[in-house]
């Protein structure tokens, strides 16, 4: 029970940190936006594409606020569940390794990976340590590939 209770404390983080960065996001795409529909955004003649331009980049903006949000959706709505010895790693997994004798924590989470939280970092399955970890069990050496160097992980507690 108390590794659940960690792990919600780890989500709950993770959460807070998604909710700013899709504030953020939101916050550029609506300085955009009115930057794109202003006055001195029109075209000065045929040549001029600061406002195409601009519509480009609040195009892409919109898409990353929306990504945010699915984002911390999926986060909030994650299941956070007790792992036994036998159960293979999947989303909401906290991960301990040991690799080269330095003990290292990974929590399993479909977004906000590279971010970290106290001594924890946050994995999503399609990075690289994230990839090598999903399905795997207590006991196994996964291996991953990470700038260019070989890693091998021994998984020493799935909670």
């Amino acid at each position: 029970m108390v590794s659940v209770l960690r792990k919600e404390a780890i989500r709950q983080a993770l959460v807070e940190h998604l909710r700013a960065e899709r504030d953020a996001a939101a916050l550029a795409h609506k300085k955009t936006r009115e930057g794109a529909t202003h006055e001195e955004a029109k075209p000065e003649n045929d040549k001029d594409t600061r406002a195409l331009e601009q519509s480009y980049v609040e195009r892409g903006q919109a898409k990353r606020v929306l990504d945010l949000e699915v984002a911390l959706a999926e986060t909030e709505k994650m299941a956070l569940r007790a792992f036994g010895e036998d159960d293979p790693i999947a989303r909401g997994a906290l991960v301990t390794v040991m690799e080269e004798d330095v003990e290292k924590a990974f929590f399993l989470a479909p977004a906000g990976g590279g971010h970290k939280v106290g001594d924890v970092l946050i994995v999503t399955p399609e990075a690289p340590i994230g990839r090598a970890l999903l399905g795997k069990k207590l006991g196994d050496e996964p291996e991953v590939v990470v700038a260019g160097k070989k890693r091998t992980l021994e998984i020493v507690r799935v909670e």
